[in-house]
């Protein structure tokens, strides 16, 4: 087999899971930090509207469960600032553990999060990383650990896509990959790198002969 079909058929398998991974993971935690935090108000007269919060979090830990009271995820967080004139939530230092219906963990960390006010659209920056630890898919095949890093990482949640236009490293087990921007299509199951796009991928081990 040679090294572009070997490179095609790993970006082929990782396509099934990085894109499920990331939508999956940076959809948790913010919308529903967003929606379950509540915003006190008092009847003024109407003034200039600025750029400034009208509530902070310090501190704080968030957890969201599903309807069987199984955790979903978890959000952490040095501080939060809710912008009412954009509705806008920014999450200094924002970390996210989230499971999925397997109990698979997947963990993000960036040193900023921002989020608008529907959850549609997900910002990070700043040393953002994703990382699925290692896992048996649902035919029983182990998939080893996976990895993204970006210095920004932007997930539009209605249409499913992930993008960044900065540089970009995927890490598969051994196998490394770096781009200068990528594109993720969770619904069409496709990656794309953009740019200088290089790989290094280590040998497959041998399978037994067959008697």
């Amino acid at each position: 087999m040679t090294l572009l079909q070997r490179l095609h058929g790993a970006w082929e398998r990782a396509s099934i899971y990085l894109p499920a991974l990331l939508m999956g993971v940076l959809a948790l935690g913010t919308y529903w930090l967003v929606r379950s935090t509540p915003s006190y108000s008092v009847p003024e007269a109407p003034r200039a509207v600025r750029h400034e919060p009208d509530y902070f979090l310090r501190s704080f830990s968030v957890k969201s469960f599903d309807p069987t009271g199984r955790l979903k995820n978890e959000v952490f967080g040095d501080e939060a600032r809710h912008y009412p004139d954009n509705d806008t939530l920014e999450i200094d230092d924002v970390r996210i553990r989230a499971y999925d219906l397997q109990g698979h963990l997947t963990l993000i960390t960036a040193r900023r999060g921002l989020s608008n006010g529907d959850g549609s659209e997900v910002q990070l920056f700043g040393n953002a990383v994703v990382t699925r630890e290692a896992m048996q898919d649902p035919h029983g095949q182990e998939q080893p650990r996976m990895e993204l890093r970006s210095e920004f990482l932007h997930a539009f949640m209605n249409t499913e896509e992930v993008r960044t236009h900065l540089p970009v490293v995927i890490t598969r087990g051994a196998d490394r990959f770096t781009a200068d921007s990528l594109h993720l299509f969770n619904l069409d199951q496709v990656i794309e790198l953009r740019g200088r796009v290089r790989g290094l991928m280590h040998p497959l081990a041998a399978e037994p002969k067959k008697r």
